[in-house]
């Protein structure tokens, strides 16, 4: 453990000494390198599904933190969904064309499932293949809701569908499904043109 410890923070000292001895750098790789620390920082998943090709990734609530407290150049639509709420299901092809839409102006939609751990392979898996998802989608088995529902919005009653839509400066918190129009126009308060 120790010795990971000790590889991170060479990488990390590596990263900040390359970025000092260039002087002419842009501020491209400025924000390359902080996004490279910040891969660093990424929690392991506690489990990971694979089924056809299909992977997801499970996170407990403080793993799946990192995902909802980023500060840098990218706004982030983190959508709270299920397979089996079909309010959900009906607005889950408008965050996929906000994320094809908006990928070219610093716009991540990630997708967090509130399945059923032991439904993964045989729902959540089969439903992101049959709807070819381009979404980030991960899973968030933490089975203390009543403490992690209010850990990501105080307002929260723990309904989905959910939206975060969030950057370095603004955090706005949904408890509604969205049409596309509506989740563009929220979205749109987000970005400076």
């Amino acid at each position: 453990m120790k010795k990971m410890l000790m590889a991170g923070l060479s990488a990390i000292f590596l990263l900040y000494s390359c970025n000092e001895k260039k002087e002419n750098s842009t501020e491209n790789s400025n924000s390359d390198s902080k996004e490279a620390v910040a891969e660093i920082n990424k929690p392991q998943p506690i489990h990971v599904y694979e089924k056809g090709g299909v992977k997801v990734n499970a996170y407990n609530y403080n793993g799946l933190e990192y995902f909802l407290t980023k500060s840098n150049d990218t706004t982030y639509v983190v959508n709270f969904w299920a397979t089996w709420c079909v309010p959900c299901v009906e607005e889950l092809p408008y965050f996929e064309k906000l994320n094809a839409g908006y990928a070219d102006k610093k716009v991540k939609v990630l997708l967090v499932s509130l399945d059923m751990h032991k439904k993964i392979e045989s729902n959540l898996i089969p439903f992101i293949d049959k709807k070819k998802l381009q979404s980030d989608v991960v899973l968030l088995r933490d089975p203390d809701a009543d403490t992690w529902i209010r850990k990501i919005d105080t307002i929260w009653s723990g309904a989905i569908p959910a939206t975060i839509i969030y950057n370095k400066n603004s955090r706005k918190f949904f408890e509604q499904q969205f049409t596309y129009e509506e989740l563009e126009k929220e979205l749109n308060n987000f970005i400076k043109p």
